[in-house]
């Protein structure tokens, strides 16, 4: 425990459990250990990108908060710097260069969630109120700061995760063994809330073995409806498409808690099925998210692209693999972009 932080922890939680400052939760589960049991997965030198085209799933549809990736080019005294010819600069100069910038969503396509992208109201000072809570008891404007803060410390941008931000899991280089379960095979395109039978059943009947320290990949078939729109999503078709986690059902949470998964991850939009069902009197709008984001320190990957990689390993009967998957190294950040790699 950090002194002066939390003097109680969520039931269930790990708070503490990996270090008073930790701020890599069960991403530690990925020792040297298992990252050579994850190398020695690899069989045929295979490699799968895991990422959809960052500018998909077109629009702002999916989350109005969240715009598509605007590209342009950098400038040298109001000149766009594209099919810039450098004679400009010296007569002599015979290259010519092309050099952009972006401004996007870093939450718009395949993404990684932080730990400081979903936290909780929680007692954690057992004082009898209720404040904004990250995982390992981190704070709102003590360490995870909005404009207010940001303007008061002179900090460079609006917001800054000073803890839990997505360089954490950057500088961990997040790398191990991957373990598939490809829920799109047993459930075709559906809408459904997968339960802990649901997800057992699968496990069970694809011979999908997961062990701690493990990350887990959930194949929907969700990106793969979304590469057909191109770039224009169906709501109507998408919200009434394709598996997600049930964050409702307590088994299934218990076991994510025993597994000992490193991460979890899935090609639709949240992992859990959003909305969830709902339940009266308080409760979290994104039980999964707030079990794994703010109690267990369990990374989330949404929007992946797992249709290639689902249909190789259904092919050749395997399950797992080598997954190297960091996301951008940017300070503060409580979410990224990330190109994860699967090799078998």
């Amino acid at each position: 425990m950090s002194p002066g932080r939390w003097s109680r922890r969520p039931e269930g939680s790990t708070w503490g459990d990996f270090g008073a400052d930790d701020q890599l939760g069960r991403l530690n589960l990925l020792t040297p250990e298992r990252v050579r049991a994850a190398v020695a997965e690899v069989c045929e030198g295979i490699s799968f990108c895991l990422s959809l085209p960052l500018d998909y799933p077109g629009e702002a549809k999916l989350n109005p908060r969240r715009k598509p990736p605007q590209l342009s080019p950098t400038t040298l005294k109001g000149e766009p710097f594209l099919n810039y010819a450098l004679r400009k600069l010296d007569a002599r100069n015979t290259d010519v260069i092309c050099d952009d910038q972006v401004t996007m969503a870093l939450q718009y396509s395949t993404q990684w969630d932080s730990f400081a992208h979903v936290g909780s109201l929680f007692d954690a000072d057992g004082d009898g109120v209720n404040e904004i809570v990250y995982y390992n008891g981190f704070r709102a404007g003590a360490h995870v700061k909005g404009p207010e803060e940001a303007k008061a410390e002179g900090l460079l941008g609006q917001s800054c995760a000073q803890a839990l931000g997505i360089e954490n899991f950057a500088a961990k280089a997040i790398q191990g063994r991957g373990v598939l379960a490809d829920l799109r095979a047993h459930f075709g395109e559906e809408r459904r809330a997968v339960d802990y039978d649901d997800l057992m059943r699968v496990l069970e009947a694809d011979q999908v073995i997961v062990e701690r320290g493990d990350m887990l990949l959930l194949h929907t078939g969700f990106t793969a409806l979304v590469l057909s729109m191109d770039r224009r999503p169906d709501m109507e078709v998408l919200n009434r498409s394709c598996a997600g986690l049930d964050g409702r059902d307590q088994r299934l949470l218990r076991w994510i808690t025993e597994s000992g998964i490193a991460a979890l991850c899935a090609d639709n939009y949240a992992v859990e099925m959003y909305p969830s069902s709902d339940l009266p009197g308080e409760r979290p709008l994104l039980p999964l998210h707030e079990h794994c984001l703010f109690k267990l320190g369990v990374p989330l990957g949404e929007l992946w692209w797992l249709g290639d990689l689902a249909r190789w390993l259904r092919e050749h009967r395997r399950s797992r693999f080598l997954l190297t998957a960091p996301p951008l190294r940017l300070p503060g950040a409580v979410g990224s972009p990330v190109t994860p790699v699967a090799t078998v």
